[in-house]
């Protein structure tokens, strides 16, 4: 291979490598200015839209030992790639997708060594946000809690009560 495809492919592999996902898409009819758009909007959510030639991302694919993606490396290829959250990065896009004639095409995905469908995506793209499900979480770890704190309350606010009933008792004598 020559030195300016190495590089290339370097330069490829440290994208993908610090990504957590990849997202390969068909990016034919896009016009620079729905480019720059897309990769703006992405930005904002952490990730990045990449042209990427197929050839030479099957190299990256190889030695990164990426399996499956084999299908969807034909025609045009660009990759949306981020560290952070892929339900936003794929709701960003699913919008952007809606707004723009169905252009880019979602082929595949790649996530924690498991090939996604498009379907996967549109379904992760249809999840709450990250801090929306962390909030749940938070909620549903809390409520026993705040329930037994609410039950000990009640206990307390019994004992008070039966304490007073005595004292206005004896009073009253």
């Amino acid at each position: 291979m020559r030195p300016e495809k190495e590089a290339i492919v370097r330069d490829i592999k440290a994208l993908v490598a610090g990504a957590n996902y990849a997202i390969l898409t068909d990016f034919t009819r896009m016009d620079t200015v729905k480019t720059a758009t897309l990769r703006r909007i992405l930005r904002e959510t952490g990730a990045r839209f990449q042209v990427v030639p197929n050839r030479l991302f099957r190299v990256v694919a190889r030695e990164l030992k990426y399996e499956g993606l084999e299908p969807a490396l034909k025609g045009p290829t660009a990759l949306v790639l981020g560290a952070e959250d892929i339900a936003a990065t794929a709701k960003v896009l699913r919008e952007f997708v809606r707004a723009n004639d169905k252009i880019p095409v979602v082929k595949l995905g790649y996530m924690e060594g498991k090939v996604l469908t498009a379907v996967d995506i549109e379904a992760l793209a249809s999840l709450p946000s990250k801090k929306i499900m962390q909030g749940v979480l938070v909620g549903t770890i809390a409520a026993p809690m705040s329930n037994l704190v609410g039950v000990m309350n009640q206990k307390l606010a019994s004992l008070v009560y039966v304490l007073k009933a005595a004292a206005d008792k004896r009073n009253a004598a």
